[in-house]
């Protein structure tokens, strides 16, 4: 049986992260990610970030899923704050294998102790599977998305 682990990432996991937001940014190159040496700043930075949660899952010591959960403070909900999730990936070698579901249950309950009255994520309107997980750890499609591009 397959061992996944799911745990913050470092900086020596850039590398891992980037190949899979390569394979999250497909053919739209406005998607892909930063050279580098660039990123090795940006993730630095990242992973300073008290309320952010870049999180990298391991299948048999081999990092496939990467995920970010941000939780954002508020003053509707009595205060509470609510949380997104944003880059999702699980690399296409790895999907089917319960990869998706320990990064998403691990964001949840991360969420949860932070004491968030929510947790949210946009997700493109053609991937039916991802859709799938989502439910299936207890989201629901409860709103339309919106937003904009200034790169493209």
């Amino acid at each position: 049986m397959a061992s996944i682990v799911i745990r913050h990432a470092s900086q020596a996991d850039l590398g891992s992260v980037l190949s899979l937001y390569e394979e999250l940014a497909g053919a739209k190159l406005s998607a892909a990610p930063a050279d580098r040496a660039s990123s090795e700043a940006v993730l630095a930075k990242i992973l300073a970030e008290p309320r952010r949660e870049l999180t990298v899952a391991e299948l048999d010591g081999r990092i496939v899923g990467t995920a970010d959960l941000i939780v954002v403070l508020n003053l509707n909900h009595h205060g509470q704050p609510w949380a997104i999730v944003e880059n999702v990936i699980v690399a296409h070698t790895a999907r089917r294998k319960g990869v998706g579901r320990a990064l998403m249950q691990h964001l949840i309950e991360l969420a949860r102790d932070a004491g968030c009255c929510k947790l949210q994520l946009l997700s493109g309107k053609h991937r039916a599977q991802a859709h799938e997980l989502y439910r299936s750890v207890g989201l629901e499609p409860v709103a339309e998305g919106f937003k904009i591009y200034f790169d493209d």
